[in-house]
């Protein structure tokens, strides 16, 4: 009984910041960009990193030359470091093409994505520096609605929102559509934590390096221009991109556990913010310890004590709160469960947090990338 009484009291612990965080939702009621956004045309450099992307990198660059913006104020800095095919097709696609202009940074040896990023970010001349991914589509507004964020002095970075998961994956969506309204809220507060690989702008005279294992450099890079410039770096529901990804629950751990491993790293390696950078270290920073580092081992204990405490008192019958749990994962990898399948993206994103933290824990994880050959497939 004491271990049913434990659970009960865990899930309430649990469950207080969610409820806090919702009743500041309501209090604020947050929408769109908090950024001053006025018409802007800056000069732009967009940062591709590559690696073996000889199926789609045709099709991202010609996804690149459909933006509604001036192709002769943008330039292309692709770092590749693939062995196959994929910088002569680039080289090829901008052969007979007057703009936009390509800088292509081609590496020997695969160092990792952070490394690259840096040599990218320090070859990008223009006043507006995006980063993208090979893997992900743009609307054709997106670098305006970028640059009127960076508009404002008080904005040195923007990420936007994903509007389509390619693959049709309901778990990501359902869990992105939750995130979205938290990163307004953020935004809204001070600052957003996380910043998005798919879509992200920077003004280039606040770019700074980032660490050369790190697995989070989006988030990185903004958190470190919010500490040390002290300019906000904000959501905008209207940056949109489009990205794919899995539902699967075993698929889904290859690409959000090496996300959460980044996330989590991040927010120890950066613990002296909190408290910290007004509302961005007194509430964001706070918020997402408790989400990404306290909350998985809470939700992960309960489940435990709920299941020993469930069998202590009943028996075999005890038993039904893992097989219905066992059922609510079955469902929501399969994108059924209606109404709940926001609930099941929030539950699976705790496990893959979970996992993070037990690799970090572990010593495992490095700054390399893995092609995911199905996600290209939902992209090709």
């Amino acid at each position: 009984m004491y271990l049913v009484w434990a659970a009960v009291v865990l899930a309430v612990i649990t469950a207080i910041p969610y409820v806090l965080y919702l009743g500041l939702y309501a209090w604020i009621r947050p929408s769109g960009s908090p950024a001053d956004k006025q018409p802007a045309e800056p000069m732009v450099s967009i940062v591709l990193p590559t690696y073996n992307e000889e199926r789609i990198v045709e099709k991202k660059l010609d996804d690149l030359l459909e933006l509604d913006y001036p192709m002769e104020n943008i330039e292309v800095v692709v770092v590749d470091s693939s062995d196959d095919a994929t910088r002569e097709i680039i080289r090829d696609y901008f052969k007979d093409l007057d703009a936009p202009s390509l800088t292509l940074i081609e590496e020997d040896e695969r160092r990792g994505l952070a490394p690259a990023l840096n040599d990218a970010y320090a070859a990008a001349e223009n006043e507006m520096v995006v980063k993208t991914d090979c893997d992900s589509y743009l609307p054709n507004d997106v670098l305006r609605e970028a640059a009127a964020n960076l508009a404002d002095d008080d904005v040195a970075a923007i990420t936007g929102r994903n509007v389509e998961v390619l693959g049709g994956s309901g778990v990501e969506e359902g869990y992105r559509g939750i995130q979205g309204h938290i990163q307004t809220l953020e935004s809204h507060l001070d600052s957003t934590f996380i910043f998005h690989g798919p879509f992200s702008a920077f003004d280039n005279d606040a770019l700074l390096p980032i660490d050369s294992n790190s697995l989070a450099d989006d988030t990185e890079l903004a958190l470190r221009i919010r500490r040390e410039t002290g300019k906000r770096v904000i959501f905008d529901p209207a940056v949109q991109y489009k990205e794919a990804s899995h539902s699967g629950f075993v698929k889904r751990r290859k690409q959000k556990d090496r996300r959460g491993m980044g996330l989590i790293r991040l927010l120890v390696q950066h613990r002296a913010a909190l408290g910290n950078c007004g509302n961005y270290g007194r509430i964001v920073l706070p918020f997402n310890w408790w989400f990404m580092i306290v909350s998985p081992w809470c939700t992960m204990t309960t489940i435990i004590f709920a299941s020993l405490g469930a069998v202590s008192v009943s028996g075999i019958a005890g038993l039904s709160i893992p097989i219905l749990l066992g059922v609510f994962v079955f469902l929501g990898q399969r994108d059924v469960l209606g109404p709940l399948q926001a609930i099941y993206s929030l539950f699976d994103t705790q496990v893959s947090l979970f996992r993070a933290s037990i690799d970090l824990l572990l010593g495992n994880g490095d700054g390399t990338w893995e092609v995911d050959t199905e996600l290209r497939e939902a992209f090709d």
